[in-house]
């Protein structure tokens, strides 16, 4: 992928001047890798080394319940970031399994570069503290949702949620 488009095409990789942007790529610190469609990136309970940003493709974040049911908790489009919150955690191992739905391509950017650029980009720091703060509500939020309810409480649940969306009385079921 040309540099200038890494560079400028994603959020986070915005912040990030592009002469130290330029420095970084060309020490190859920041990795590409590319996943099959349905090919494990993460099992539950891999360690998280990097923060990955996801330059194409869908990943989900899947959990096998009690009855052997295979049920979907996220799923992350392109600009999105795996990781986020946990890299810096105590226990930063991944909590469920992470799949490439689609044929996906990641960036992946360690640990220490993280932090680096935390430490010394403000505006990097606020893109990223505000992406890995909106998606724990989020996830929270689905996770609320599938704990402990009953159907009936879960069919409310989702016409709540698009209506809210929809921002309609009229909600259209797009299945």
């Amino acid at each position: 992928m040309e540099l200038l488009t890494l560079s400028r095409h994603y959020s986070l990789l915005k912040t990030i001047p592009m002469d130290i942007f330029e420095e970084i790529y060309s020490a190859k610190v920041l990795k590409i890798k590319t996943y099959s469609k349905d090919e494990i990136v993460h099992f539950e309970g891999d360690i998280c080394r990097d923060l990955e940003i996801i330059l194409s493709g869908k990943i989900v974040i899947e959990r096998i319940d009690e009855s052997g049911s295979l049920l979907t908790i996220a799923e992350f489009y392109p600009d999105e970031l795996l990781g986020g919150n946990l890299i810096f955690s105590k226990n930063a191992y991944y909590p469920m399994t992470v799949t490439a739905k689609l044929e996906t391509t990641l960036l992946e950017m360690p640990k220490d570069l993280l932090f680096e650029l935390c430490s010394h980009n403000q505006e990097f720091l606020k893109v990223f503290l505000a992406y890995i703060s909106d998606h724990a509500i989020l996830l929270g939020d689905k996770i609320r949702h599938y704990v402990n309810r009953s159907i009936r409480e879960s069919i409310m649940a989702y016409l709540e949620n698009a209506y809210k969306l929809q921002n309609s009385n009229k909600i259209m079921l797009h299945m």
